[in-house]
Protein backbone atom coordinates (compact mmCIF):
# COMPACT_ATOMS: atom_id res chain seq x y z
CA UNK A 1 0.00 0.00 0.00
CA UNK A 2 2.93 2.41 0.75
CA UNK A 3 4.65 1.71 -2.55
CA UNK A 4 1.63 2.16 -4.11
CA UNK A 5 1.19 5.73 -2.50
CA UNK A 6 4.55 6.66 -3.10
CA UNK A 7 4.73 5.49 -6.76
CA UNK A 8 1.14 7.78 -7.14
CA UNK A 9 2.83 10.60 -5.41
CA UNK A 10 6.31 10.73 -7.50
CA UNK A 11 3.66 10.59 -10.44
CA UNK A 12 2.20 13.44 -9.43
CA UNK A 13 5.60 15.06 -8.37
CA UNK A 14 6.47 14.53 -12.16
CA UNK A 15 3.53 15.83 -13.06
CA UNK A 16 3.37 19.33 -11.42
CA UNK A 17 6.85 19.16 -12.68
CA UNK A 18 6.13 18.62 -16.17
CA UNK A 19 3.91 21.20 -15.86
CA UNK A 20 5.92 23.84 -14.71
CA UNK A 21 8.53 23.20 -17.24
CA UNK A 22 5.75 23.64 -19.93
CA UNK A 23 5.33 26.92 -18.42
CA UNK A 24 9.06 28.10 -18.21
CA UNK A 25 8.93 27.24 -22.21
CA UNK A 26 10.24 30.16 -24.18
CA UNK A 27 7.91 31.65 -26.60
CA UNK A 28 9.31 31.43 -29.82
CA UNK A 29 9.34 34.03 -31.87
CA UNK A 30 10.71 34.08 -35.57
CA UNK A 31 11.88 36.41 -38.34
CA UNK A 32 13.88 36.93 -41.51
CA UNK A 33 16.18 40.00 -41.40
CA UNK A 34 18.64 41.87 -44.07
CA UNK A 35 21.99 40.94 -42.14
CA UNK A 36 24.20 41.14 -45.51
CA UNK A 37 23.20 42.43 -48.87
CA UNK A 38 21.99 45.81 -50.19
CA UNK A 39 19.40 46.03 -47.24
CA UNK A 40 21.86 45.29 -44.24
CA UNK A 41 22.61 48.95 -43.87
CA UNK A 42 18.67 49.69 -43.51
CA UNK A 43 17.96 46.91 -41.74
CA UNK A 44 20.49 47.07 -38.79
CA UNK A 45 18.38 49.38 -37.27
CA UNK A 46 15.29 47.06 -37.24
CA UNK A 47 17.64 44.27 -35.94
CA UNK A 48 18.70 46.24 -32.90
CA UNK A 49 15.26 47.19 -31.32
CA UNK A 50 14.38 43.69 -31.68
CA UNK A 51 17.18 43.39 -29.63
CA UNK A 52 16.06 46.03 -27.19
CA UNK A 53 13.30 44.53 -26.64
CA UNK A 54 14.27 40.84 -26.27
CA UNK A 55 16.13 42.44 -23.47
CA UNK A 56 13.23 44.91 -22.00
CA UNK A 57 10.93 41.63 -22.18
CA UNK A 58 13.80 39.50 -20.23
CA UNK A 59 13.87 42.32 -17.54
CA UNK A 60 10.50 42.44 -16.89
CA UNK A 61 9.84 38.77 -16.10
CA UNK A 62 8.82 37.73 -19.83
CA UNK A 63 6.60 38.26 -21.93
CA UNK A 64 2.87 38.52 -21.03
CA UNK A 65 1.14 35.30 -22.50
CA UNK A 66 -2.54 35.74 -21.50
CA UNK A 67 -1.85 36.53 -18.06
CA UNK A 68 1.39 34.39 -17.65
CA UNK A 69 4.79 35.38 -17.76
CA UNK A 70 6.78 33.45 -20.16
CA UNK A 71 10.51 33.91 -21.84
CA UNK A 72 11.20 34.52 -25.48
CA UNK A 73 13.52 33.13 -27.83
CA UNK A 74 14.85 34.66 -30.98
CA UNK A 75 14.86 32.25 -33.76
CA UNK A 76 15.81 34.35 -37.06
CA UNK A 77 17.37 34.08 -40.30
CA UNK A 78 19.54 36.28 -43.04
CA UNK A 79 17.50 36.87 -46.04
CA UNK A 80 20.25 38.38 -47.69
CA UNK A 81 18.58 41.50 -48.61
CA UNK A 82 16.75 38.68 -50.84
CA UNK A 83 12.82 38.96 -51.12
CA UNK A 84 12.99 35.82 -52.82
CA UNK A 85 14.57 34.02 -49.87
CA UNK A 86 11.96 35.46 -47.37
CA UNK A 87 8.60 33.47 -48.20
CA UNK A 88 10.78 30.04 -48.06
CA UNK A 89 12.64 31.23 -44.37
CA UNK A 90 8.88 32.45 -42.97
CA UNK A 91 7.61 28.79 -44.29
CA UNK A 92 10.24 27.08 -42.46
CA UNK A 93 9.68 29.33 -38.87
CA UNK A 94 5.85 28.16 -39.70
CA UNK A 95 6.14 24.61 -40.25
CA UNK A 96 9.74 23.43 -39.38
CA UNK A 97 10.66 25.58 -36.01
CA UNK A 98 7.01 25.78 -34.68
CA UNK A 99 7.62 29.35 -33.88
CA UNK A 100 4.50 30.92 -31.76
CA UNK A 101 4.73 34.12 -33.07
CA UNK A 102 6.46 36.04 -35.81
CA UNK A 103 7.70 39.47 -36.51
CA UNK A 104 8.12 41.49 -39.67
CA UNK A 105 11.32 41.20 -42.05
CA UNK A 106 13.06 44.77 -43.08
CA UNK A 107 11.49 46.65 -46.39
CA UNK A 108 8.68 47.33 -48.87
CA UNK A 109 10.42 43.97 -51.33
CA UNK A 110 10.32 41.64 -48.30
CA UNK A 111 7.02 42.41 -46.47
CA UNK A 112 5.55 42.08 -50.12
CA UNK A 113 6.73 38.36 -49.98
CA UNK A 114 6.14 37.16 -46.54
CA UNK A 115 2.54 38.61 -47.02
CA UNK A 116 0.68 36.15 -49.07
CA UNK A 117 2.47 33.50 -46.59
CA UNK A 118 0.89 35.06 -43.63
CA UNK A 119 -2.05 34.60 -45.29
CA UNK A 120 -1.71 31.08 -46.33
CA UNK A 121 -0.81 30.04 -42.95
CA UNK A 122 -3.64 32.34 -41.40
CA UNK A 123 -0.39 33.85 -39.18
CA UNK A 124 -0.39 37.41 -38.16
CA UNK A 125 2.32 39.34 -38.64
CA UNK A 126 2.34 43.25 -37.37
CA UNK A 127 4.54 44.81 -40.37
CA UNK A 128 6.74 47.53 -40.11
CA UNK A 129 9.28 49.11 -42.18
CA UNK A 130 7.11 49.02 -44.95
CA UNK A 131 4.19 50.75 -46.65
CA UNK A 132 2.61 49.99 -49.92
CA UNK A 133 -0.80 50.83 -51.89
CA UNK A 134 -0.32 46.95 -53.61
CA UNK A 135 -0.33 45.25 -49.80
CA UNK A 136 -3.84 46.46 -49.45
CA UNK A 137 -5.08 43.94 -51.87
CA UNK A 138 -2.54 41.48 -51.34
CA UNK A 139 -2.80 40.57 -47.69
CA UNK A 140 -6.32 42.09 -46.05
CA UNK A 141 -6.24 39.97 -43.13
CA UNK A 142 -2.91 39.22 -41.58
CA UNK A 143 -0.61 41.99 -41.84
CA UNK A 144 -0.65 45.47 -40.62
CA UNK A 145 1.61 48.65 -40.77
CA UNK A 146 1.11 51.02 -38.09
CA UNK A 147 3.36 53.79 -40.54
CA UNK A 148 1.03 56.16 -42.30
CA UNK A 149 4.04 56.50 -44.82
CA UNK A 150 2.15 55.07 -48.28
CA UNK A 151 2.99 55.87 -51.42
CA UNK A 152 -0.33 58.02 -51.99
CA UNK A 153 -0.23 59.90 -48.94
CA UNK A 154 3.31 60.75 -49.54
CA UNK A 155 3.00 62.38 -52.65
CA UNK A 156 0.03 64.15 -51.78
CA UNK A 157 1.46 65.53 -48.96
CA UNK A 158 4.46 66.55 -50.59
CA UNK A 159 2.42 68.11 -53.09
CA UNK A 160 1.14 70.11 -50.55
CA UNK A 161 4.43 71.09 -48.88
CA UNK A 162 6.39 72.30 -52.16
CA UNK A 163 3.52 74.59 -53.12
CA UNK A 164 3.27 76.24 -49.63
CA UNK A 165 7.26 77.10 -49.70
CA UNK A 166 6.49 78.27 -53.54
CA UNK A 167 7.89 75.45 -55.30
CA UNK A 168 7.71 75.72 -58.76
CA UNK A 169 9.85 72.73 -60.66
CA UNK A 170 11.29 69.61 -59.15
CA UNK A 171 13.43 66.63 -60.75
CA UNK A 172 12.02 63.27 -59.43
CA UNK A 173 14.67 60.12 -59.62
CA UNK A 174 13.68 56.76 -58.47
CA UNK A 175 15.33 53.10 -57.46
CA UNK A 176 13.38 50.72 -59.66
CA UNK A 177 12.54 49.15 -56.29
CA UNK A 178 8.88 48.46 -55.58
CA UNK A 179 8.63 51.41 -52.69
CA UNK A 180 10.00 53.76 -54.59
CA UNK A 181 8.26 52.99 -57.90
CA UNK A 182 4.92 53.26 -55.68
CA UNK A 183 5.92 56.68 -54.83
CA UNK A 184 6.80 57.34 -58.17
CA UNK A 185 3.76 56.56 -59.84
CA UNK A 186 1.75 59.06 -56.91
CA UNK A 187 4.15 61.86 -56.71
CA UNK A 188 4.35 62.80 -60.30
CA UNK A 189 0.51 63.43 -61.34
CA UNK A 190 0.10 65.06 -57.70
CA UNK A 191 3.12 67.42 -58.41
CA UNK A 192 1.79 68.41 -61.48
CA UNK A 193 -1.82 69.15 -60.16
CA UNK A 194 -0.08 71.21 -57.71
CA UNK A 195 1.15 73.14 -61.00
CA UNK A 196 4.88 71.59 -60.62
CA UNK A 197 6.63 71.32 -63.11
CA UNK A 198 8.75 68.13 -63.21
CA UNK A 199 11.17 68.88 -65.78
CA UNK A 200 13.05 65.29 -65.02
CA UNK A 201 11.68 62.29 -64.36
CA UNK A 202 14.00 59.06 -64.40
CA UNK A 203 15.19 55.82 -62.99
CA UNK A 204 17.92 54.21 -61.97
CA UNK A 205 19.19 50.62 -60.81
CA UNK A 206 19.20 49.87 -57.02
CA UNK A 207 23.29 48.54 -57.70
CA UNK A 208 24.32 52.67 -58.91
CA UNK A 209 27.32 53.16 -57.64
CA UNK A 210 27.38 56.04 -60.24
CA UNK A 211 24.80 59.19 -60.25
CA UNK A 212 26.85 61.38 -62.06
CA UNK A 213 25.47 61.09 -65.48
CA UNK A 214 22.21 61.90 -63.65
CA UNK A 215 23.02 64.79 -61.19
CA UNK A 216 24.54 66.43 -63.90
CA UNK A 217 21.46 66.43 -65.88
CA UNK A 218 19.43 67.66 -62.68
CA UNK A 219 22.05 70.24 -61.99
CA UNK A 220 21.57 71.35 -65.57
CA UNK A 221 17.43 71.80 -65.17
CA UNK A 222 17.96 73.90 -62.56
CA UNK A 223 14.87 72.81 -60.59
CA UNK A 224 13.55 74.26 -57.16
CA UNK A 225 13.11 70.71 -55.57
CA UNK A 226 15.43 67.50 -55.87
CA UNK A 227 13.53 64.21 -55.00
CA UNK A 228 15.62 61.14 -54.95
CA UNK A 229 13.28 58.12 -54.00
CA UNK A 230 16.27 56.30 -52.93
CA UNK A 231 17.13 53.68 -50.14
CA UNK A 232 20.09 53.90 -47.75
CA UNK A 233 23.17 52.96 -49.93
CA UNK A 234 21.78 55.40 -52.56
CA UNK A 235 21.03 57.85 -50.17
CA UNK A 236 24.81 57.92 -49.56
CA UNK A 237 26.03 57.97 -53.39
CA UNK A 238 23.67 61.02 -53.95
CA UNK A 239 24.86 63.19 -50.50
CA UNK A 240 28.41 62.32 -51.67
CA UNK A 241 28.22 63.36 -55.99
CA UNK A 242 25.66 65.90 -55.58
CA UNK A 243 28.05 67.85 -53.23
CA UNK A 244 30.62 67.08 -56.23
CA UNK A 245 28.45 68.56 -58.69
CA UNK A 246 27.61 71.75 -56.71
CA UNK A 247 23.48 70.41 -57.04
CA UNK A 248 22.03 73.83 -54.77
CA UNK A 249 18.12 73.60 -54.86
CA UNK A 250 16.61 74.83 -51.81
CA UNK A 251 14.23 71.59 -50.95
CA UNK A 252 16.44 68.10 -51.54
CA UNK A 253 14.36 65.09 -50.42
CA UNK A 254 15.57 61.73 -50.08
CA UNK A 255 13.08 58.87 -49.68
CA UNK A 256 14.80 56.10 -47.08
CA UNK A 257 18.52 56.74 -45.50
CA UNK A 258 18.57 60.15 -43.97
CA UNK A 259 16.67 58.79 -40.37
CA UNK A 260 19.82 56.50 -39.71
CA UNK A 261 21.88 57.87 -37.86
CA UNK A 262 25.12 57.53 -39.52
CA UNK A 263 24.17 59.46 -42.45
CA UNK A 264 24.17 62.68 -39.89
CA UNK A 265 27.39 61.48 -38.76
CA UNK A 266 28.75 61.10 -41.95
CA UNK A 267 28.09 64.27 -43.63
CA UNK A 268 28.04 66.54 -40.83
CA UNK A 269 26.62 70.13 -41.64
CA UNK A 270 26.18 68.83 -45.47
CA UNK A 271 23.47 67.01 -44.01
CA UNK A 272 21.19 69.93 -42.60
CA UNK A 273 18.70 70.46 -44.66
CA UNK A 274 18.20 67.44 -46.13
CA UNK A 275 14.51 65.79 -45.96
CA UNK A 276 13.32 62.75 -45.43
CA UNK A 277 9.87 60.41 -44.84
CA UNK A 278 8.91 60.39 -40.92
CA UNK A 279 6.47 61.00 -38.69
CA UNK A 280 8.16 59.88 -35.01
CA UNK A 281 10.80 62.18 -33.23
CA UNK A 282 11.83 62.26 -29.39
CA UNK A 283 11.34 66.00 -29.50
CA UNK A 284 7.74 65.69 -30.32
CA UNK A 285 6.86 65.82 -26.47
CA UNK A 286 3.42 66.89 -26.48
CA UNK A 287 1.98 64.14 -28.67
CA UNK A 288 4.27 61.01 -27.48
CA UNK A 289 5.63 61.76 -24.09
CA UNK A 290 7.51 57.98 -24.17
CA UNK A 291 9.27 58.83 -27.10
CA UNK A 292 12.13 60.08 -24.99
CA UNK A 293 12.30 57.03 -23.12
CA UNK A 294 12.36 54.79 -25.63
CA UNK A 295 15.45 57.03 -27.39
CA UNK A 296 17.32 57.05 -23.81
CA UNK A 297 16.55 52.75 -23.64
CA UNK A 298 18.25 52.47 -27.33
CA UNK A 299 20.76 54.84 -26.90
CA UNK A 300 21.76 53.13 -23.63
CA UNK A 301 21.93 49.86 -25.41
CA UNK A 302 23.99 50.62 -28.31
CA UNK A 303 25.32 54.55 -28.02
CA UNK A 304 23.68 56.06 -30.53
CA UNK A 305 20.28 57.21 -30.70
CA UNK A 306 17.45 55.31 -32.79
CA UNK A 307 16.79 55.76 -36.70
CA UNK A 308 13.88 58.21 -36.48
CA UNK A 309 11.69 55.87 -38.91
CA UNK A 310 12.51 52.44 -38.55
CA UNK A 311 13.49 51.70 -35.13
CA UNK A 312 10.61 53.45 -34.19
CA UNK A 313 8.30 51.64 -36.21
CA UNK A 314 9.88 48.62 -35.69
CA UNK A 315 9.18 49.15 -31.39
CA UNK A 316 5.62 50.10 -32.28
CA UNK A 317 5.08 46.68 -34.48
CA UNK A 318 6.56 45.10 -31.14
CA UNK A 319 4.47 47.34 -28.71
CA UNK A 320 1.15 46.03 -30.87
CA UNK A 321 2.20 42.30 -30.67
CA UNK A 322 2.89 42.70 -27.05
CA UNK A 323 -0.63 44.05 -25.69
CA UNK A 324 -2.30 41.95 -28.27
CA UNK A 325 -0.60 39.10 -27.03
CA UNK A 326 -1.54 40.17 -23.11
CA UNK A 327 -5.36 40.24 -24.16
CA UNK A 328 -5.32 37.23 -26.80
CA UNK A 329 -2.13 34.74 -25.74
CA UNK A 330 -0.86 32.86 -28.53
CA UNK A 331 -4.26 31.75 -30.56
CA UNK A 332 -3.54 32.70 -34.28
CA UNK A 333 -7.57 33.82 -34.99
CA UNK A 334 -7.67 35.56 -32.13
CA UNK A 335 -4.63 37.47 -32.24
CA UNK A 336 -5.64 38.46 -35.68
CA UNK A 337 -9.20 39.71 -34.31
CA UNK A 338 -7.61 41.63 -31.05
CA UNK A 339 -4.93 43.51 -33.41
CA UNK A 340 -7.14 44.21 -36.46
CA UNK A 341 -9.65 45.88 -33.91
CA UNK A 342 -8.32 47.40 -30.76
CA UNK A 343 -6.42 50.10 -29.92
CA UNK A 344 -2.69 50.16 -28.88
CA UNK A 345 -0.77 52.72 -27.03
CA UNK A 346 2.82 53.24 -28.46
CA UNK A 347 5.73 55.40 -28.53
CA UNK A 348 4.16 57.19 -31.70
CA UNK A 349 1.14 58.05 -30.28
CA UNK A 350 -2.58 55.69 -30.19
CA UNK A 351 -2.59 52.65 -33.29
CA UNK A 352 -5.83 51.42 -34.92
CA UNK A 353 -5.88 49.55 -37.98
CA UNK A 354 -8.46 50.62 -40.64
CA UNK A 355 -7.49 47.68 -43.03
CA UNK A 356 -3.51 47.38 -43.09
CA UNK A 357 -3.38 50.83 -42.20
CA UNK A 358 -3.16 53.12 -39.33
CA UNK A 359 -5.21 55.99 -39.74
CA UNK A 360 -4.42 58.12 -36.64
CA UNK A 361 -1.47 59.10 -37.52
CA UNK A 362 -0.42 61.59 -39.71
CA UNK A 363 1.70 61.52 -42.80
CA UNK A 364 4.75 63.55 -42.23
CA UNK A 365 8.39 64.54 -43.23
CA UNK A 366 11.64 65.15 -41.24
CA UNK A 367 14.28 67.37 -41.80
CA UNK A 368 17.86 67.64 -40.77
CA UNK A 369 18.62 70.83 -38.68
CA UNK A 370 21.77 71.16 -36.50
CA UNK A 371 22.47 67.64 -36.91
CA UNK A 372 19.00 66.25 -35.61
CA UNK A 373 15.74 65.11 -37.12
CA UNK A 374 12.80 67.43 -36.74
CA UNK A 375 9.27 67.34 -37.59
CA UNK A 376 8.50 69.87 -40.58
CA UNK A 377 5.55 68.34 -41.62
CA UNK A 378 1.97 68.84 -41.20
CA UNK A 379 1.79 72.16 -39.24
CA UNK A 380 -0.11 70.56 -36.55
CA UNK A 381 2.85 67.94 -35.12
CA UNK A 382 6.26 70.28 -36.40
CA UNK A 383 8.65 70.81 -34.39
CA UNK A 384 10.40 73.03 -36.13
CA UNK A 385 10.01 75.05 -39.51
CA UNK A 386 10.86 74.07 -43.12
CA UNK A 387 14.20 75.43 -43.60
CA UNK A 388 16.13 75.91 -46.95
CA UNK A 389 19.46 74.40 -47.64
Amino acid sequence: MFKKLLTTAMAAAFTVAGQANAAEDPVKIGFSISKTGIFAQGAASQMTVYELWRDQIKARGGLDVGGKKRPIKLVWYDDESNPSKVAPIYEKLITDDKVDLLLAPWGTPMHLSVAPVAEKYKFPIVGNTAASVALRQVSPGYIWFPTSMFPDSIASEMAKMLKQQGIKSAAVIANVLPFAQENQKFLIPALEKAGIAVKINEKYPPNISDMTPLLTKVKQANVDAVIVLSYPADSFLYMKQSKEIGISAGFQFLLVGPSIPVFRKAFGDFANGIVTMGHWSPLQKKWWPRAKEFTEAYSKKFNMPPDYLDSALAYMSLEILEQAVAKAGLDKEKLRQVIATDTFETINGPVKFTGVENKLLPTGFLQIQKGDLQIVWPEGMATSKFMKR
